[in-house]
């Protein structure tokens, strides 16, 4: 018997050894990486290449702008194609459904467990995953305090849910909300910042079975904008204008010069960093965030390989690597505040929070919950041709060019001149 167990022993430790060998072969060789992001090359230089000395790794950066156009040639000729590169969410599905990318169910099963589900729902097509993420970028409502109390009288985020918990409330507060401040205070500084919510809120994808379906929650949406717009209940500021900034910070000012209090902006995680944070510094403090409405998601960044990569098995490591691995995105998290997909570390660390800029809110175990309701599985990769004309006869419907009737048959008709659907 002893023999017999002593025979096995040095055979797990054989087998142990070939897993090793094996493993270290998998993350060896020449890998070339692509993005349109600078988050990709620090992930290379600081935490992968530290830790995976066999792997070169020669890396290249391209404007958000320019990278469809680098990337698609190469691609589809296969000459001079990146074995890895990102994805920005507005093109990653016409490259999770192009044929032309690896498949990586096998990577996702091994980290289905602890991985957030709606990147790897946008990741996938057709029942393979062909893009993960490290991120997830959940949408709330950031809305300021003093004019909480103000008008609502509270601040508390559980009890200013309330007001917003769907989208009739919503509007029935854009009401409440002139109608305390006698004008003065709108909900939001722009219409367009209600878009992504509604489209959270949707049931079906922009196109079923081949064919252009409205969901009855882009009607809502077109109905809910006039009203805003009509009833003046936001701040008429095109999103990512001048003047959409400046509501942030307070001053903000309608046709007559008056002022113009803004009540919330609906952004997602990276808002909160990127928007907010660095536009209206002086008003730290006096913010809090809510889920909102409706739960939805807006941005991030998929990676993805290249089908006819020479060095698949260290593409994989790699994607495994920057989207999976508890040591990094632990690391990742508490060094860049970024929101990531793996829960298990999230549950590990999202109690350590306390975010200033949001009165002492933990942030991240409230994003943590939004992330859960998040669904991906709508996202198509015609969307953002689709939603550039959709958003074109919205805007024609608000200020009265068109009947909402007559946008919408416009809207249908140059779905179908353009895409074919």
């Amino acid at each position: 018997m002893k023999k017999v167990l002593i025979v096995l022993a040095a055979a797990a430790i054989l087998l142990s050894g070939c897993a090793k060998k094996e493993e270290a072969k998998a993350a060896s060789g020449k890998l070339v990486v692509w993005s349109f992001t600078d988050e990709l090359k620090k992930m290379v230089d600081e935490y992968y290449v530290p830790t995976h000395p066999g792997v070169e790794v020669e890396y290249s950066m391209t404007p958000t702008d320019q990278f469809p156009n680098k990337l698609d040639p190469v691609l589809a000729s296969g000459q001079g194609a990146p074995d890895v590169f990102a994805l920005e969410a507005a093109f990653v599905r016409k490259y999770i459904e192009s044929g032309l990318l690896l498949d990586l169910s096998d990577i996702a099963a091994e980290v289905k467990a602890k991985s957030l589900a709606y990147p790897i729902e946008i990741g996938s097509y057709n029942g393979k995953v062909y893009g993960m993420s490290w991120q997830a970028t959940p949408g709330a409502m950031f809305y300021r305090r003093s004019l909480a109390k103000k008008y609502l009288g509270t601040d508390d985020p559980a009890e200013v849910q309330k007001y917003v918990a769907n989208l009739d409330k919503f509007v029935e507060t854009a009401a409440l909300l002139k109608d305390k401040s006698k004008g003065a205070c709108v909900v939001v500084a722009s219409t367009g910042d209600m878009f992504m919510p509604y489209k959270g809120a949707r049931k079906d994808a922009w196109v079923v079975n081949g064919k252009l379906s409205i969901d009855p929650a882009m009607i809502s949406y077109m109905d809910m904008a006039k009203t805003l717009k009509d009833k003046g209940y936001e701040g008429r500021a095109a999103q990512w204008s001048e003047g959409w900034f400046a509501g942030m910070k307070g001053t903000l000012k309608d046709e007559a010069g008056k002022d113009v209090e803004v009540f919330s902006y609906l952004l997602p995680t990276w808002g909160l960093h990127y928007v907010l944070k660095t536009n209206a510094p002086d008003t730290a403090g006096d913010w809090a965030m809510v889920p909102g409405p409706a739960p939805y998601q807006w941005g991030g960044t998929w990676v993805g390989a290249f089908k006819g990569t020479k060095n698949a098995a260290a593409a994989k490591d790699f994607i495994k690597y920057i989207t999976s691995d508890d040591g990094f995105m632990e690391k990742w998290a508490k060094d860049t505040g970024d929101m990531i997909s793996n829960t298990a570390i999230v549950d590990k660390i999202k109690d350590t929070y306390s975010e200033p800029f949001l009165g002492g809110q933990n942030h991240y175990a409230a994003f943590a919950e939004m992330a859960k309701s998040v669904n991906g599985k709508l996202i198509q990769g015609t969307d953002q041709a689709v939603e550039g004309l959709f958003n074109e006869a919205v805007n024609a419907y608000i200020h009265g060019e068109k009947t909402r009737d007559q946008a919408i048959e416009d809207f249908k008709s140059q779905v179908n001149a353009q895409l074919g659907l």
